[in-house]
């Protein structure tokens, strides 16, 4: 059986109309379908507080997606990011890989350097599943998740 290429976008119930349209134009690649899905509602105390959850082949878009179209990638990525949302303050993008759930958050302190070296990053090393880039120490490091979305 061979993993899904296709790239799942989530947005949340409350997103206005057309929120996801940048994220569709930075993920566009010739053969990769692109699917924009709406995340459950969710009951209780947890607020998600990303703009949206990108799930897809996280190791295959980190490591061959090279050149030039990953460099434009990530450039509207960072570009979202910064960007106030038309509800409030700018919210991080969440990538989460289809194989092992492992989430990339990517918010507005990750800088042209974050994001080089998520390019190179082995996700085999982190001991937790959600990773978020420390301006500090200027590495990507694991934290617990939170709030059970992970972000």
């Amino acid at each position: 059986m061979t993993e899904d290429p296709g790239i799942d976008i989530y947005v949340t119930p409350d997103t206005p109309p057309g929120t996801e349209t940048p994220l569709l134009d930075a993920f566009n690649a010739p053969g990769v379908p692109l699917r924009v899905r709406t995340w459950p509602t969710r009951r209780g105390p947890e607020t998600l507080n990303w703009l949206a959850l990108v799930a897809l082949p996280l190791h295959a878009f980190l490591g061959g997606f090279g050149g030039r179209l990953a460099e434009d990638c990530h450039r509207k990525l960072r570009d979202l990011v910064r960007r106030p949302t038309p509800t409030g303050p700018a919210r991080p993008v969440v990538l989460q890989d289809t194989a092992t759930g492992i989430r990339v958050v990517l918010g507005p302190e990750a800088d042209e350097e974050a994001y080089r070296k998520l390019r190179t990053l082995d996700l085999g090393q982190f001991r937790y599943d959600t990773l978020r880039y420390d301006v500090t120490e200027a590495r990507w490091v694991s934290v617990p998740s939170d709030d059970g979305t992970g972000a």
